[in-house]
């Protein structure tokens, strides 16, 4: 995980665990600005950040570190807390209208923002918060500032960079902005840890953004296994959701945007046609998810494609569900389909793989840690929609590829749990503790 962690294994079991507890932060202020732990993914900028928020601060919870997650009200008359669950809350802060506010109007808010947090914070006893956990960087901005002010440590989770993305855009995409790339550099100055989610995401903070290597820590996301499991089989998915039994089923499950490319899935499809017409008769392609990001300036582009394509008679669009809805869908699918051009990590592949569905997905970002190519699911360089064809229609010929590489996905994903994510996390809250003290102490020293 941290260099701090692995140094720590060598100390004796009970100095280990004695520190951990005399070191380890009791009340964590997590910062979210853009997108609310209450609102459902798939919609707007709602997605696996907001899935990441929910399940790490539950889990913080259970091992005794309380939560308090700040985030920007989106309607007017919200509660200002809302109990998510025992020792996590909810703070709706008030920053900007409620509504119609895109995420590039947000740097703006972020003064007001701060000053709800302030205030928040003001209430309280000195002391009150240990230690301020920010996600993207838009809280970043807000987190690095509550810091400073509280004198506490700053751990911070990218999530996405302005960077990468910007060296990996789909057609016609609009780039990231120079004031994010600035912000995300400051950030990245200013944190005492930084969350990567993978190896991969590590080294592109040190490439990238000269992040200091001693403090960025990896920790994978989770999955909430409860929910995403095989339960009781394919078959019984499809009866559930009305869907034809003997079908082939690419699905695609998230936010509508060229970023995640479902064109990619539709153009794959249309090949894929061309090639074996007969196949028109028993392939159903569900597109699950809403509209977002860039894919707002058009959202029925996905739709006349579709048509232009000629297989609007074979793609369903359904808007977004809710999580155990997901998980029926996820089960009821020969393929999940991810053709994304840049994923930090693709919890969605790892959420499918816990429901017993292999995933084809773009060799990009984390995808190549959630989906072991061959064994439970397929990787493919690129985006070349011919290349996800040619996958596609391996699993149209062989019908038992999908039970037998969902079964190998479901063993895989089992070793993401959230708690194994939240332990790691908590360790690294350590982590940036001791530093941030070591720090604190040879500045008066």
């Amino acid at each position: 995980m941290s260099q701090y962690v692995s140094r720590l294994g060598r100390r004796s079991p009970s100095a280990a665990s004695r520190l951990r507890l005399l070191r380890r932060p009791r009340r964590v202020a997590m910062l979210s600005v853009h997108t609310s732990p209450l609102h459902q993914p798939g919609t707007g900028d709602a997605g696996g950040m907001n899935v990441y928020i929910v399940e790490l601060a539950q889990r913080l919870a259970a091992i005794n570190i309380e939560v308090e997650i700040f985030t920007r009200a989106t309607a007017g008359g919200l509660a200002p807390t809302v109990e998510l669950a025992p020792g996590v809350l909810v703070r709706h802060v008030d920053a900007g209208p409620y509504e119609g506010l895109a995420k590039e109007d947000l740097p703006a808010q972020l003064c007001a923002f701060t000053h709800g947090v302030m205030q928040a914070w003001a209430g309280h006893r000195p002391g009150h918060y240990d230690l301020v956990h920010s996600h993207y960087w838009l809280s970043g901005h807000v987190g690095w500032l509550a810091a400073q002010r509280w004198g506490v440590p700053l751990v911070h989770a990218m999530h996405t960079m302005a960077k990468v993305k910007n060296a990996n855009l789909a057609d016609g995409d609009s780039p990231e902005p120079a004031a994010r790339v600035i912000g995300e550099t400051q950030i990245v100055a200013a944190a005492d840890r930084l969350i990567a989610n993978t190896e991969e995401e590590a080294d592109e903070l040190v490439r990238h953004y000269t992040a200091d290597p001693a403090k960025v820590a990896v920790v994978h996301p989770g999955v909430n296994l409860d929910r995403f499991r095989p339960a009781d089989g394919r078959a019984a998915a499809r009866a559930r959701l009305g869907l034809p039994q003997d079908a082939l089923i690419p699905l695609f499950a998230g936010r509508i945007q060229p970023l995640k490319a479902p064109d990619v899935l539709l153009r794959a499809v249309a090949v894929l046609l061309d090639e074996r017409p007969e196949l028109r008769s028993r392939i159903l392609v569900p597109v699950v998810g809403g509209p977002s990001g860039s894919g707002l300036a058009k959202p029925e582009g996905l739709q006349k494609l579709a048509a232009r394509l000629g297989v609007a008679d074979v793609v369903r669009f359904r808007p977004p569900v809710g999580q155990e809805q997901l998980a029926d869908w996820f089960r009821a699918a020969s393929v999940l389909v991810m053709p994304s051009y840049s994923e930090s990590f693709g919890l969605v592949a790892i959420e499918a793989q816990a429901a017993g569905t292999p995933v084809l997905a773009a060799s990009v970002g984390g995808l190549p840690v959630a989906v072991r190519d061959g064994g439970t699911g397929f990787l493919v360089p690129g985006h070349d929609p011919a290349d996800y064809a040619r996958v596609l229609r391996r699993f149209a010929d062989d019908p038992s590829l999908s039970a037998s590489m969902g079964e190998a996905a479901a063993r895989h994903a089992r070793s993401f749990g959230w708690d194994t994510a939240a332990a790691a996390t908590a360790d690294v809250y350590t982590a940036a503790t001791q530093s941030h003290r070591r720090r604190v102490r040879s500045h008066h020293g």
